[in-house]
C-alpha cells in the first residue's frame, strides 16, 4: 500500500489540522513528505508532534518510516524491465488465459482508482470547443495518446498530436493558449523531458494538464490538474497499458456519445474527404 493509499483511507478519521496536512502532502506528492519534519511543520501550518501523530494514524511507527515508504516509491517508479523480471513467476497454467485475467483485473481496478466526477469532468474539459487539445506520451505510452487524438480529430477541430521530436515541442507551445488542454500519458521510468514540456505549458501558458500515469505518480502531477492514475502491474517483465487504453477508449466513447450530432457530421466530412481521396487516387 503506498503512503497516498494510506492517506485517503484515513481521511475519516483526520482532525480539520490533519486534512490541512494532508492536503499539503498531496498537493506535492510526494515530494512534499522528503523535507525534515520541521519544514513541513513550517508549510503545512502545523508542528512537529501533530504531524507524528498524524503519521501514527496512517499506521506508521514514525517520521522516519513514512520517508522511507516515500523513497521506496519513488524507486518503484524508475524500475526497469529487467528488476521487474526477477520479481515475476511463471504462470502454472496456461500463459495466455492467465495474462489476459491479470489484465482484466487490472481494468476493473482501474474503474475503482478513477471517480465517475472525475471522469465526466475529463471528458467534458476534453470536449469543450473554446479549448484546443494537445497530446503527447513517453517511449511506448506514446501510442495510448495517439490513440486518444485519434478518435478526437474524428469529433471535434484543433487536436493536435505532438511528434516525439523535442526540438518540435517549442512550435507547439508556442501555439497553445490558457485553458487549452495537454493530455500526457507518463509511466515509470518517467521521462524528463515530458516534466519540462507540462511545467512550462501549465507555468508559462496557462495550460491545463490531464496526466494519465502510475500509482507512484510521474513528476508532472505536480503540474497537472487531472491525474488518472492507472494500475499497470501485470506481475511480469513488461507493466500493462490495458487497462490505460480501456480508460482512453472510456474518455473518447463517452464525449462521442455526449456530442453526437457534433460528432456524426464530422465522421460523415471525414469520410466524404477520405474516400473521395480515394477515388482520386484510382
Amino acid at each position: 500500500m503506498t503512503i497516498k493509499d494510506r492517506i485517503e483511507r484515513a481521511a475519516p478519521d483526520l482532525t480539520a489540522s490533519e486534512r490541512k496536512l494532508a492536503a499539503a502532502l498531496l498537493a506535492d506528492y510526494p515530494y512534499a513528505g522528503l523535507v525534515a519534519i520541521q519544514e513541513l511543520a513550517r508549510r503545512a501550518e502545523t508542528s512537529a508532534p501533530s504531524i507524528t501523530r498524524f503519521v501514527a494514524k496512517l499506521g506508521l511507527s514514525g517520521y522516519q518510516e513514512f520517508q522511507r515508504g516515500l523513497l521506496l516509491e519513488l524507486k518503484e517508479g524508475e524500475t526497469s524491465p529487467v528488476e521487474l523480471h526477477a520479481r515475476s513467476g511463471r504462470s502454472a497454467g496456461g500463459y495466455l488465459s492467465d495474462f489476459i485475467d491479470r489484465a482484466a483485473g487490472l481494468m476493473a481496478d482501474s474503474a475503482k482508482a478513477i471517480t465517475e466526477d472525475q471522469f465526466a469532468r475529463i471528458c467534458k474539459l476534453l470536449s469543450e470547443p473554446q479549448r484546443s487539445v494537445y497530446a503527447i506520451g513517453g517511449r511506448i505510452s506514446n501510442t495510448i495518446a495517439f490513440h486518444m487524438t485519434f478518435h478526437l480529430r474524428q469529433m471535434r477541430k484543433d487536436v493536435f498530436h505532438l511528434p516525439g521530436d523535442m526540438e518540435t515541442w517549442p512550435e507547439y507551445l508556442l501555439r497553445m493558449r490558457s485553458g487549452d488542454v495537454l493530455f500526457v500519458v507518463d509511466f515509470r521510468r518517467y521521462q524528463h523531458g515530458l516534466e519540462r514540456l507540462c511545467r512550462k505549458a501549465a507555468q508559462d501558458r496557462g495550460v491545463r494538464i490531464v496526466l494519465m500515469t502510475d500509482k507512484w505518480l510521474s513528476p508532472i502531477a505536480r503540474n497537472a490538474s487531472e491525474v488518472l492514475a492507472v494500475p499497470i502491474e501485470s506481475g511480469t517483465l513488461w507493466d500493462t497499458y490495458s487497462s490505460a487504453l480501456a480508460v482512453t477508449e472510456a474518455i473518447v466513447t463517452r464525449i462521442a456519445e455526449d456530442n453526437w450530432d457534433q460528432t456524426r457530421a464530422r465522421i460523415k466530412a471525414w469520410d466524404d474527404v477520405r474516400f473521395s481521396d480515394q477515388d482520386s487516387v484510382k
